[in-house]
Protein backbone atom coordinates (compact mmCIF):
# COMPACT_ATOMS: atom_id res chain seq x y z
CA UNK A 1 0.00 0.00 0.00
CA UNK A 2 1.08 3.01 -1.05
CA UNK A 3 1.37 6.79 0.61
CA UNK A 4 -0.93 7.53 -2.53
CA UNK A 5 -4.07 5.88 -1.68
CA UNK A 6 -6.86 7.69 0.24
CA UNK A 7 -7.79 7.23 3.87
CA UNK A 8 -10.80 5.88 4.85
CA UNK A 9 -13.81 7.62 4.92
CA UNK A 10 -16.75 7.01 7.14
CA UNK A 11 -18.66 4.85 3.96
CA UNK A 12 -16.60 3.56 2.03
CA UNK A 13 -18.18 1.42 -1.11
CA UNK A 14 -15.74 -0.97 -2.59
CA UNK A 15 -16.01 0.74 -6.38
CA UNK A 16 -14.22 3.85 -4.49
CA UNK A 17 -12.36 1.82 -2.43
CA UNK A 18 -10.26 0.30 -5.46
CA UNK A 19 -10.59 3.02 -7.43
CA UNK A 20 -7.82 4.26 -4.68
CA UNK A 21 -5.45 1.85 -4.18
CA UNK A 22 -7.37 -0.95 -2.05
CA UNK A 23 -7.57 -4.27 -2.76
CA UNK A 24 -10.42 -6.71 -2.48
CA UNK A 25 -7.94 -8.83 0.05
CA UNK A 26 -7.13 -5.89 2.04
CA UNK A 27 -10.39 -4.98 2.33
CA UNK A 28 -11.46 -8.50 3.71
CA UNK A 29 -8.33 -8.86 6.07
CA UNK A 30 -9.50 -4.95 7.27
CA UNK A 31 -12.93 -6.54 8.07
CA UNK A 32 -11.72 -9.74 9.92
CA UNK A 33 -9.15 -7.30 11.98
CA UNK A 34 -12.29 -5.34 13.22
CA UNK A 35 -11.24 -2.14 11.43
CA UNK A 36 -14.02 -2.10 8.74
CA UNK A 37 -17.27 -3.48 9.61
CA UNK A 38 -19.17 -4.66 6.53
CA UNK A 39 -22.68 -2.23 6.11
CA UNK A 40 -24.02 -4.40 3.09
CA UNK A 41 -22.40 -6.40 -0.02
CA UNK A 42 -19.58 -3.85 -1.35
CA UNK A 43 -19.70 -1.21 1.36
CA UNK A 44 -18.13 -0.57 4.82
CA UNK A 45 -17.89 1.37 7.64
CA UNK A 46 -14.15 2.45 9.23
CA UNK A 47 -15.97 2.33 12.98
CA UNK A 48 -18.83 -0.36 14.31
CA UNK A 49 -21.93 -0.53 12.87
CA UNK A 50 -24.64 1.72 14.93
CA UNK A 51 -26.65 -0.44 17.39
CA UNK A 52 -30.09 2.35 16.45
CA UNK A 53 -31.49 1.28 13.58
CA UNK A 54 -32.19 4.63 11.82
CA UNK A 55 -28.55 5.72 12.28
CA UNK A 56 -28.01 2.00 10.73
CA UNK A 57 -30.75 3.03 8.38
CA UNK A 58 -29.04 6.06 7.16
CA UNK A 59 -25.58 4.61 6.43
CA UNK A 60 -27.75 1.81 4.27
CA UNK A 61 -29.54 4.81 2.02
CA UNK A 62 -25.83 6.77 1.68
CA UNK A 63 -24.75 3.06 0.27
CA UNK A 64 -27.28 2.34 -1.87
CA UNK A 65 -28.28 5.34 -3.41
CA UNK A 66 -24.47 5.44 -4.43
CA UNK A 67 -24.66 2.32 -5.97
CA UNK A 68 -27.59 2.84 -8.17
CA UNK A 69 -27.46 2.71 -11.55
CA UNK A 70 -30.21 4.91 -11.81
CA UNK A 71 -31.74 8.47 -10.33
CA UNK A 72 -34.27 7.55 -8.17
CA UNK A 73 -35.90 9.83 -4.93
CA UNK A 74 -35.63 8.47 -1.80
CA UNK A 75 -38.99 7.77 0.02
CA UNK A 76 -41.65 5.70 2.49
CA UNK A 77 -39.63 4.81 5.70
CA UNK A 78 -36.70 5.71 4.53
CA UNK A 79 -37.12 9.19 3.18
CA UNK A 80 -38.80 9.35 7.35
CA UNK A 81 -35.56 8.27 8.65
CA UNK A 82 -33.57 10.98 6.88
CA UNK A 83 -36.63 13.80 7.63
CA UNK A 84 -36.09 12.40 11.67
CA UNK A 85 -39.56 11.13 12.02
CA UNK A 86 -40.10 8.69 14.90
CA UNK A 87 -41.04 4.90 12.90
CA UNK A 88 -42.87 1.79 15.01
CA UNK A 89 -42.99 -1.26 14.17
CA UNK A 90 -42.05 -0.51 10.55
CA UNK A 91 -38.98 -2.69 8.96
CA UNK A 92 -35.59 -0.47 7.85
CA UNK A 93 -34.27 -3.49 6.31
CA UNK A 94 -34.45 -2.46 2.72
CA UNK A 95 -34.05 1.47 1.67
CA UNK A 96 -37.23 2.48 -0.41
CA UNK A 97 -37.32 4.67 -3.29
CA UNK A 98 -39.91 6.37 -5.58
CA UNK A 99 -39.47 6.86 -9.94
CA UNK A 100 -41.66 8.19 -12.14
CA UNK A 101 -43.57 5.81 -14.18
CA UNK A 102 -42.37 4.24 -17.23
CA UNK A 103 -40.12 3.19 -15.05
CA UNK A 104 -39.87 -0.42 -13.63
CA UNK A 105 -39.23 -2.04 -10.64
CA UNK A 106 -35.82 -3.46 -9.62
CA UNK A 107 -36.47 -4.40 -6.23
CA UNK A 108 -33.75 -6.22 -4.57
CA UNK A 109 -32.71 -7.55 -0.92
CA UNK A 110 -31.67 -4.06 0.22
CA UNK A 111 -33.77 -1.70 -2.02
CA UNK A 112 -37.48 -1.56 -2.74
CA UNK A 113 -38.53 0.73 -5.74
CA UNK A 114 -42.25 1.77 -5.98
CA UNK A 115 -43.46 3.94 -9.36
CA UNK A 116 -45.58 6.41 -8.91
CA UNK A 117 -46.00 10.06 -10.14
CA UNK A 118 -43.98 12.10 -8.30
CA UNK A 119 -43.92 16.39 -8.54
CA UNK A 120 -41.01 18.48 -8.70
CA UNK A 121 -42.04 20.22 -5.79
CA UNK A 122 -42.53 16.75 -3.85
CA UNK A 123 -38.82 16.57 -3.54
CA UNK A 124 -36.31 17.65 -1.25
CA UNK A 125 -32.46 18.01 -1.98
CA UNK A 126 -30.69 16.34 1.68
CA UNK A 127 -27.12 15.81 1.88
CA UNK A 128 -26.87 15.41 -1.93
CA UNK A 129 -29.94 12.86 -1.94
CA UNK A 130 -33.21 13.34 -3.52
CA UNK A 131 -35.89 12.81 -0.84
CA UNK A 132 -39.52 13.26 -1.04
CA UNK A 133 -40.51 16.24 1.32
CA UNK A 134 -42.51 15.46 4.38
CA UNK A 135 -46.07 16.16 3.44
CA UNK A 136 -45.32 13.57 0.32
CA UNK A 137 -43.55 10.97 2.92
CA UNK A 138 -46.20 11.15 5.32
CA UNK A 139 -48.81 10.58 2.30
CA UNK A 140 -46.52 7.86 1.12
CA UNK A 141 -46.64 6.04 4.75
CA UNK A 142 -50.23 6.79 5.58
CA UNK A 143 -51.06 4.46 1.89
CA UNK A 144 -48.43 1.87 2.50
CA UNK A 145 -48.27 0.83 6.67
CA UNK A 146 -51.13 -0.12 8.87
CA UNK A 147 -53.04 2.27 10.90
CA UNK A 148 -51.33 2.42 14.22
CA UNK A 149 -47.49 2.70 12.40
CA UNK A 150 -49.03 5.26 9.86
CA UNK A 151 -50.37 7.47 13.23
CA UNK A 152 -47.30 7.49 14.75
CA UNK A 153 -45.70 8.48 12.39
CA UNK A 154 -48.55 11.38 11.15
CA UNK A 155 -48.77 12.40 15.07
CA UNK A 156 -44.70 12.74 15.25
CA UNK A 157 -44.94 15.12 11.88
CA UNK A 158 -47.29 17.32 12.88
CA UNK A 159 -45.80 17.54 16.05
CA UNK A 160 -42.26 18.74 15.23
CA UNK A 161 -43.77 21.27 12.69
CA UNK A 162 -42.48 19.60 9.76
CA UNK A 163 -46.10 19.78 8.46
CA UNK A 164 -49.53 21.13 8.78
CA UNK A 165 -52.69 19.30 9.36
CA UNK A 166 -54.18 21.55 6.53
CA UNK A 167 -51.94 20.87 3.84
CA UNK A 168 -52.04 17.08 4.59
CA UNK A 169 -55.31 16.90 4.20
CA UNK A 170 -55.19 19.26 1.19
CA UNK A 171 -52.76 16.63 -0.25
CA UNK A 172 -55.22 14.27 0.16
CA UNK A 173 -56.69 15.66 -3.49
CA UNK A 174 -53.08 14.83 -4.74
CA UNK A 175 -53.48 10.89 -4.25
CA UNK A 176 -57.47 10.08 -4.64
CA UNK A 177 -58.01 7.09 -6.68
CA UNK A 178 -54.02 5.60 -6.06
CA UNK A 179 -53.74 2.38 -4.28
CA UNK A 180 -54.22 3.10 -0.14
CA UNK A 181 -55.53 6.63 -0.71
CA UNK A 182 -58.57 5.65 1.42
CA UNK A 183 -56.50 4.01 4.26
CA UNK A 184 -54.09 7.55 3.87
CA UNK A 185 -57.41 9.15 4.92
CA UNK A 186 -57.84 7.50 7.62
CA UNK A 187 -54.62 7.64 8.83
CA UNK A 188 -54.95 11.57 7.94
CA UNK A 189 -57.92 12.06 9.91
CA UNK A 190 -57.06 10.11 13.28
CA UNK A 191 -53.88 12.00 13.29
CA UNK A 192 -53.18 14.59 16.14
CA UNK A 193 -50.17 16.84 16.67
CA UNK A 194 -50.87 17.00 20.24
CA UNK A 195 -49.96 13.34 21.03
CA UNK A 196 -46.16 13.31 22.48
CA UNK A 197 -44.65 10.24 22.58
CA UNK A 198 -45.11 6.83 20.43
CA UNK A 199 -46.92 5.25 23.08
CA UNK A 200 -49.72 8.41 23.29
CA UNK A 201 -49.81 7.57 19.04
CA UNK A 202 -50.39 3.87 20.02
CA UNK A 203 -52.99 4.40 22.74
CA UNK A 204 -55.59 6.64 20.84
CA UNK A 205 -55.40 4.70 18.04
CA UNK A 206 -56.66 1.41 20.04
CA UNK A 207 -59.05 3.72 22.08
CA UNK A 208 -60.73 4.86 18.85
CA UNK A 209 -60.77 1.16 17.85
CA UNK A 210 -62.70 -0.23 20.95
CA UNK A 211 -64.69 2.96 20.97
CA UNK A 212 -63.50 4.89 24.02
CA UNK A 213 -62.28 8.17 22.39
CA UNK A 214 -61.14 10.30 24.83
CA UNK A 215 -62.82 13.65 24.98
CA UNK A 216 -59.35 15.88 24.55
CA UNK A 217 -55.70 15.45 24.77
CA UNK A 218 -53.13 17.27 26.80
CA UNK A 219 -56.25 18.77 29.35
CA UNK A 220 -55.53 20.85 31.77
CA UNK A 221 -56.78 20.26 35.29
CA UNK A 222 -57.11 23.19 37.28
CA UNK A 223 -57.99 23.79 41.06
CA UNK A 224 -61.40 25.76 41.50
CA UNK A 225 -59.32 28.86 41.85
CA UNK A 226 -57.66 28.47 38.47
CA UNK A 227 -54.85 27.36 39.87
CA UNK A 228 -52.93 24.64 37.15
CA UNK A 229 -53.18 20.94 38.78
CA UNK A 230 -51.38 18.97 36.42
CA UNK A 231 -51.97 18.38 32.29
CA UNK A 232 -53.14 14.99 31.21
CA UNK A 233 -52.27 12.95 28.52
CA UNK A 234 -56.44 12.21 27.81
CA UNK A 235 -59.66 12.86 29.35
CA UNK A 236 -63.23 11.98 29.22
CA UNK A 237 -64.69 15.24 30.73
CA UNK A 238 -68.23 13.77 31.21
CA UNK A 239 -66.89 11.10 33.49
CA UNK A 240 -64.15 13.31 35.14
CA UNK A 241 -61.44 10.37 34.42
CA UNK A 242 -57.96 11.43 32.83
CA UNK A 243 -55.65 8.78 31.24
CA UNK A 244 -51.69 8.90 31.49
CA UNK A 245 -49.50 6.46 29.25
CA UNK A 246 -46.37 5.46 31.37
CA UNK A 247 -43.15 5.72 29.09
CA UNK A 248 -39.76 4.91 31.03
CA UNK A 249 -38.88 8.08 28.77
CA UNK A 250 -41.61 10.08 30.16
CA UNK A 251 -40.02 10.27 33.71
CA UNK A 252 -36.68 11.31 32.10
CA UNK A 253 -38.58 14.46 30.70
CA UNK A 254 -39.42 15.09 34.00
CA UNK A 255 -36.62 14.89 35.76
CA UNK A 256 -35.08 18.47 36.88
CA UNK A 257 -31.24 18.35 37.07
CA UNK A 258 -30.82 17.65 41.04
CA UNK A 259 -33.57 14.72 40.57
CA UNK A 260 -32.87 10.92 39.87
CA UNK A 261 -35.52 8.48 38.53
CA UNK A 262 -37.08 7.32 41.96
CA UNK A 263 -37.98 11.89 42.76
CA UNK A 264 -39.26 12.08 39.53
CA UNK A 265 -41.47 8.94 39.88
CA UNK A 266 -42.56 10.00 43.77
CA UNK A 267 -43.48 13.88 42.50
CA UNK A 268 -45.54 12.21 39.36
CA UNK A 269 -47.40 9.95 42.80
CA UNK A 270 -47.94 13.11 44.50
CA UNK A 271 -49.23 14.55 41.28
CA UNK A 272 -51.51 12.09 41.11
CA UNK A 273 -52.50 12.45 44.54
CA UNK A 274 -53.62 16.12 43.74
CA UNK A 275 -55.80 15.19 40.73
CA UNK A 276 -57.72 12.81 42.98
CA UNK A 277 -57.99 15.56 45.48
CA UNK A 278 -59.90 17.78 42.28
CA UNK A 279 -62.60 14.70 42.44
CA UNK A 280 -60.51 13.43 39.04
CA UNK A 281 -60.55 9.61 38.52
CA UNK A 282 -57.04 8.14 37.04
CA UNK A 283 -56.44 5.31 34.94
CA UNK A 284 -52.90 4.48 34.09
CA UNK A 285 -51.44 1.91 31.51
CA UNK A 286 -47.71 1.46 30.23
CA UNK A 287 -45.85 -0.17 26.84
CA UNK A 288 -46.98 -3.75 27.83
CA UNK A 289 -50.67 -2.81 28.10
CA UNK A 290 -50.38 -1.80 24.47
CA UNK A 291 -49.37 -5.27 23.37
CA UNK A 292 -52.46 -6.73 24.87
CA UNK A 293 -55.33 -4.02 23.18
CA UNK A 294 -58.27 -5.68 24.60
CA UNK A 295 -57.11 -5.75 28.26
CA UNK A 296 -55.85 -2.41 27.79
CA UNK A 297 -59.29 -0.67 26.39
CA UNK A 298 -61.00 -2.94 29.56
CA UNK A 299 -58.93 -1.39 31.87
CA UNK A 300 -60.13 2.18 30.80
CA UNK A 301 -64.00 0.91 30.61
CA UNK A 302 -63.52 -0.20 34.31
CA UNK A 303 -62.11 3.31 35.75
CA UNK A 304 -65.62 4.95 33.54
CA UNK A 305 -67.89 2.80 35.06
CA UNK A 306 -66.42 3.33 38.43
CA UNK A 307 -66.65 6.86 37.58
CA UNK A 308 -70.51 6.54 36.29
Amino acid sequence: MTDAVEPLSELLLRRDAVATGWSDGELSRLVRAGELSRLRRGAYVDSVLPAEPAALHRLLVRATMAGLRRPAVVSHQSAAVLHGLPLWDVPLDRVHVTRRPRAWNDSSAVLCCHVAQLRDDEVVEMDGLQVTDPVRTALDLARSLPLEAAVVALDAALHLGALSHELLRGRLFDIAGTPGSRTAARAVTAADGRSESVGESRSRVILYRWKLPPSDLQFEIRSPSGVLVARSDFVWEADRLVGEFDGRIKYGRLLRPDQDAGDAVFAEKRREDAVRDEDWGVVRWVWADLEVPHRFAARVRRGLERRR
